[in-house]
């Protein structure tokens, strides 16, 4: 049984399209968010709204009982956390990190879109990089 029967199965068919589309709104926008990261004027307006994404997806999914993405989606606001108290801008390797956090979110919409278990969170994405690093 793919994630999206699983899940109307156990929820009323409206929360979860309403579940999609603002997961789908959010997965979009992840990217060009992330990419402002390394830029010094849009960084605190950037990782705010990052941040506010993940909790919502890490809310939404919690009610929704979907523990890959609360795990993921818990870790990465964590991680924006400790970010947002900062005056810099973010390294290279936190952007690249953080793009392949938001290309798992844009998988598991695909597996939701085509009704498929959701793929398994690459354990790469489970290891913090070094934010501090220039």
């Amino acid at each position: 049984m793919g994630i999206r029967s699983a899940l109307e199965a156990n929820f009323d068919f409206e929360i979860i399209d309403e579940f999609l589309d603002h997961y789908a709104m959010m997965s979009e926008v992840m990217e060009s968010l992330i990419i402002d990261l390394g830029n010094v004027e849009r960084y605190h307006r950037s990782i705010e709204e990052l941040f506010r994404i993940f909790h919502n997806v890490k809310s939404a999914s919690g009610y929704l009982q979907i523990q890959p993405m609360v795990r993921l989606s818990t870790f990465v606001e964590d991680a924006l956390e400790q970010l947002r108290t900062r005056d810099k801008i973010v390294n290279e390797e936190t952007i690249n990190w953080l793009i392949s956090v938001a290309d798992m979110f844009m998988q598991w919409q695909e597996d939701f879109k085509m009704d498929n278990e959701l793929t398994k969170i690459h354990f790469s994405l489970l290891i913090l990089p070094d934010m501090e690093k220039a």
